[in-house]
Parts: C-alpha cells; sequence; structure tokens
C-alpha cells in the first residue's frame, strides 16, 4: 500500500509514542462518522465484560495496546463481538492467543462498512503501527527480489532487491530469493545468455577490434552449450540481442516456448529411459513453471482489477471503492444528489487519472489482497464496473 499523507505517520519498529488513536483512513468514506470503542482492564474478565457491553456484531479492525500504549497486535473480523470474545473464552486460550493477552491492558475497535473494507484497514494499520505480534503484512519483512534483464553491453537475467532504472526490464517483485536465483539461472542457460560479472570484457564477432587477440571463454558454459560467449567474441551482436529479446518475451508472458521445449526434452529422455537426464530437465522445467505461474499472477491482479467495486454494507448503504490497476485508491459513499455528485467527481478524477508505475514491495501486499478477494468471492466481480464505459459519457449517475 502507498504511504501518503492519509496513510498517517509510519511508527518505527519499536514504537514509543502512546496510542492516539488509529487515525484517518482512505478506505473510509470521509463523510462517514467514526465509530469505536477502547476498554482498559488488568484482568481477562474485565475486558470480557466490556466487549459484551459494547462491541457490536459488526465488521471493522481492533487492536491490542500493552501497559504502555503501544499497539502490539492488529486483526480485522466480520463479527466484532464474537471475534474479540473468542480470544476471552471461559477456558484457557490458545498459547498464541493467550501470549498477546498477557500482555494486553487496553482492547480498541473500529467499525468498518463491510467485510472488504475491515481487510483494507487491518493491513493499513499494521503498515502503520507495525506491531510485534503481527507477521502477516509488516512492512520490510519479506524480502522481495526483482528479476532483471539488463547490465550492458551483454545483458543477461539476474536478481535484484531493488530494480535498477538502466536495466532493459524488471519483473517483481517476488518471495523466496533462492527460488527466483534458481529461475534465473536457468534462463541463463536456456537462452544461452552469459551470467559472469561485468567487469568481464565482451566483444562481438560483427564487431572486431582493430588490433584484436584471439580469446578463449573464461568459462565452461560455451563448451556445454549454455552460453553464446561473448566474452571471446564468439558471437555476434545481433545474434546476442534476438536472445534477450526471447527472454523478455517469455518473462512478458508472451512466448511459452521455454517450457514447451523442456517438455519435450523431458519426454523424450524418459523413453529413450535416460532417467537421470529426464530428472535434471524436469528440475529445470519446475523452477521455469514456478516463474512463469507467479509472474501471471502479478500481471493478472494488476491489470484485472480496475474500475468501481460497489458494496452494500449491514446498513443497506452502498460504498463505492476505486479500484485502479489492482489498488484501492479511495473509497466514497454511492451519490444521491448533485453536491455529492460533484464532491465524488473530483476525487474519482484524482484516483483514475493519476499514473501508477509497477507493483513494487511497498504495494504488492495491497495489489495481492484485493485479488485474493475476488478470487475469493467471484461473484463480486459482477459488482466491480468499469470506470471508463459507465462514468465517461455521462460522468456519475445519480441512484434512483
Amino acid at each position: 500500500m502507498r504511504s501518503t499523507a492519509q496513510d498517517g505517520p509510519v511508527q518505527s519498529l519499536f514504537q514509543s509514542d502512546p496510542f492516539l488513536g488509529f487515525g484517518p483512513s482512505r478506505f473510509r468514506p470521509a463523510d462517514d462518522p467514526f465509530l469505536g470503542h477502547q476498554i482498559r482492564g488488568r484482568s481477562q474478565a474485565k475486558l470480557k465484560l466490556g466487549v459484551r457491553e459494547h462491541a457490536p456484531k459488526w465488521p471493522g479492525v481492533y487492536a491490542m495496546l500493552d501497559p504502555r500504549g503501544r499497539v502490539i497486535y492488529v486483526g480485522k473480523a466480520k463479527n466484532l463481538r464474537c471475534r474479540l470474545l473468542s480470544y476471552l473464552p471461559p477456558r484457557k486460550p490458545c498459547p498464541q492467543a493467550g501470549k498477546i493477552l498477557r500482555h494486553t491492558r487496553t482492547l480498541v475497535w473500529e467499525q468498518a462498512a463491510d467485510e472488504f473494507a475491515a481487510l483494507l484497514r487491518e493491513l493499513e494499520l499494521i503498515r502503520r503501527f507495525r506491531p510485534r505480534f503481527n507477521v502477516l503484512g509488516q512492512p520490510g519483512l519479506r524480502r522481495y527480489v526483482y528479476l532483471c534483464v539488463g547490465k550492458s553491453p551483454a545483458p543477461h537475467v539476474y536478481i535484484a532487491a531493488e530494480p535498477n532504472k538502466k536495466d532493459l526490464a524488471a519483473f517483481g517483485p517476488l518471495i523466496g530469493r533462492a527460488r527466483v536465483y534458481e529461475a534465473a539461472r536457468r534462463l541463463n542457460d536456456f537462452y544461452q545468455l552469459r551470467d559472469c560479472p561485468s567487469r568481464v570484457p565482451f566483444s562481438f564477432a560483427d564487431q572486431p577490434e582493430l588490433f584484436g587477440e584471439e580469446k578463449a571463454p573464461r568459462c565452461l558454459r560455451h563448451d556445454i552449450g549454455n552460453c553464446l560467449g561473448p566474452c571471446a567474441a564468439l558471437c555476434s551482436r545481433t545474434g546476442y540481442g534476438e536472445k534477450v529479446r526471447a527472454v523478455k518475451a517469455f518473462l512478458e508472458g508472451k512466448n511459452r516456448g521455454p517450457l514447451a521445449v523442456l517438455t519435450e526434452r523431458m519426454l523424450a529422455a524418459a523413453v529413450a529411459l535416460r532417467f537421470e537426464q529426464a530428472s535434471a530437465i524436469r528440475d529445470r522445467l519446475q523452477d521455469l513453471t514456478w516463474l512463469e505461474e507467479r509472474l501471471t499472477f502479478l500481471r493478472s491482479a494488476r491489470r484485472g482489477k480496475s474500475g468501481i467495486y460497489s458494496l452494500t454494507g449491514a446498513d443497506g448503504r452502498a460504498v463505492w471503492y476505486l479500484i485502479h490497476r489492482g489498488e484501492v485508491g479511495a473509497a466514497v459513499r454511492e451519490p444521491h444528489d448533485l453536491d455529492s455528485r460533484s464532491k465524488v467527481q473530483e476525487i474519482f478524477d484524482a484516483v483514475f487519472d493519476t499514473e501508477r508505475g509497477p507493483v513494487t514491495d511497498r504495494t504488492v501486499d495491497s495489489v495481492l489482497l484485493v485479488s485474493a478477494w475476488f478470487r475469493k468471492y467471484g461473484a463480486e466481480k459482477a459488482n466491480l464496473r468499469s470506470y471508463a464505459s459507465t462514468f465517461k459519457p455521462c460522468k456519475i449517475p445519480l441512484s434512483a
């Protein structure tokens, strides 16, 4: 999720300031009143009594605070009352819940318009407060890497913590550095791209040097057919460039040729009873299939969800979530008169006229959350309407 002024300040890893409230949210319509409550108590019995008396049967988010007023856990619920009471059962709670409760002196909750808003708000608060008992959603906890194609004059596939603007292309972010590294190595082998350090001098056969001397490959990869040998001028720049364009096409999802070729080779080796060779090819195929599936998922998550998602809450009122390239930019109440119509139009223009860049390690969790929601509740896709086709001709229609 992008850090904006509306997100509020991001707390340090060891939060020292006392809790002053959850703060603003771009996932709650601006005109909606804040509905929340907090209960203090040293004993679980007192906390339980407060939950029974005040917690609503409503979607929302909750937080647990330690004696110093620091947020130590954030969660979301379809039903706040039931969820909070599950932490305070008549018998001994589960070990993880018991550990959190031993450090809890205050329960705080905030109602949300619906479950979708609660999910978004939960991630927003985890990124804001960084509670020590939360694992998922913590910024910086997951080590993402990018698969890059670059480093002239002989580009190749490599992994990096951050993409370089000089690269020809970057794909990700991806989780699992070791797995991504293996996939990069498989791609360089399949397309015969070099993987040696950039300090190694490169030259090409179609660009001879004036006083050139005969060069030998710096490693065995050329001898076993896994490299074109640009370190020894054993290939042309044009031929090498074709390989680079081919690997980009695979990573962009435009060419699944490597998967088909490796499958064919694996089956041929198995039929010829060369089982060790078939097993080695299978490992290469699995690494590239995993990579292809992850990149396809990221592309679909980013491209497939854009528009206005209308969701009716428990109060019977509709909220429009403005989703632009997989990320929720704002939430507004469905307009019913000319005044609300003009206000909502301004928000629409701000969200949909904004150019959003590629998915990054700061936005990937939010994008994947939206994608997972529509994957889990497939019928909800019917409530996702195209902004361009629905609202551009006549701007915002008034509800009946």
